[in-house]
């Protein structure tokens, strides 16, 4: 009883915003589910890459926002 009186006094508020994927390429919002890829950069490793479908299957290049590094 204690534990369950413990947690209705708490007043808890989460509100951090969540930033949907963006694709390197084409520069569109990523969809949930939808079957693209987020890697580092193969150069320096240390930006993240995110691929949609489309943009995969095309092999449309991206750039590294860190170094430049050019690749598809």
């Amino acid at each position: 009883m204690a534990s369950k009186y413990m947690l209705s006094t708490l007043n808890i508020s989460i509100s951090e915003a969540a930033t949907p994927p963006i694709c390197s390429s084409c520069h569109r919002l990523m969809e949930p589910g939808e079957h693209g890829v987020e890697f580092l950069c193969p150069n320096c490793g240390k930006a993240v890459i995110r691929r949609c479908k489309r943009c995969r299957q095309l092999g449309v290049p991206y750039v590294c926002p860190n170094c430049g590094f050019r690749g598809p």
